[in-house]
């Protein structure tokens, strides 16, 4: 089922992201690096790296809290210029009640060797939604 979420965001098929662990208060979302992420440097841009720590912790909070949510808050610190052959987005729940998860999250490149590098740390807040 949080695949075929996953799958109904033309954004995230866009960018060709893919859920390979969900559950138990933790997700992993992985996008393979293309040309067409990159900004002007060479890395993959930073909103790449925002939009893949948003739904990977967003992902990881609905394992908890259900699939009617939204982020409600997110914070990204850059730690390192991303490059890799695969972006990794690995959040797991710090914290959830009936009104809010907070989740972390760390973005990692792979390299084509196999060597993981953290490139980004972030946190954010989940809510549900109540619909009417």
């Amino acid at each position: 089922m949080a695949r075929k979420a996953l799958e109904s965001q033309p954004f995230s098929r866009l960018l060709g992201a893919r859920l390979s662990a969900f559950g138990d208060g933790a997700a992993t979302l992985e996008i393979d690096i293309r040309e067409d992420l990159h900004q002007q440097n060479g890395y993959v841009h930073g909103g790449v790296l925002s939009y893949a720590a948003d739904n990977a912790l967003t992902f990881a909070a609905g394992s908890v809290l259900g699939p009617a949510i939204l982020t409600g808050g997110l914070s990204i610190q850059y730690v390192r210029p991303a490059a890799g052959r695969t972006l990794l987005a690995r959040a797991e729940v710090v914290r959830a009640g009936r009104r809010q998860a907070v989740v972390r999250c760390d973005v990692l490149t792979v390299a084509d060797d196999g060597t993981e590098a953290l490139c980004a740390v972030a946190q954010g807040t989940v809510l549900p939604i109540h619909t009417s």
